[in-house]
């Protein structure tokens, strides 16, 4: 199973702050890990929302908003896609994570749609001849 790994911002990553060098040599350490166990698929961290944009969808009508946004807690501050037996082995790992910022942080773990799960949405034939461009559809890597 795939699940992504959410690092929440904090006011520090919001702030566009730097992690300590002991903290980014343990985060270093940990993404070994996570390498060596093949649990790694993809991982970044993101800039602080000041550098970002959303979009706001509502029929044909798009809106832009620039950022900063506010509540840095509901905001992604780095993510990591991992592939792994069950959600329970992801907590297990997750809990191994170093402090990824100072203070109070948080980390959200969210599984992937996968094929299984879609299949009701699915023609056989969607099943059977996958077209280029579907890996993404049917939430296969």
């Amino acid at each position: 199973m795939r699940v992504m790994v959410i690092m929440k911002a904090t006011e520090d990553s919001e702030r566009g702050t730097p992690p300590t060098a002991e903290a980014w040599a343990a985060m270093d350490r940990f993404t070994e890990d996570l390498v060596a166990a093949g649990i790694l698929v993809a991982g970044a961290g993101l800039k602080p929302s000041a550098h970002g944009r959303r979009i706001l969808c509502d029929g044909g009508r798009r809106t832009v908003t620039d950022g900063p946004f506010a509540e840095a807690r509901e905001l992604i501050a780095g993510f990591s896609i991992w592939e792994v037996k069950d959600i329970e082995e992801a907590v297990t790992w997750a809990k191994r994570c170093p402090d990824p910022a100072p203070g109070p942080c948080e980390i959200e773990i969210r599984p992937f749609f996968e094929g299984a799960d879609l299949a009701a949405l699915l023609t056989p034939e969607d099943l059977a001849t996958p077209r280029e461009g579907d890996r993404g559809r049917l939430g296969v890597a």
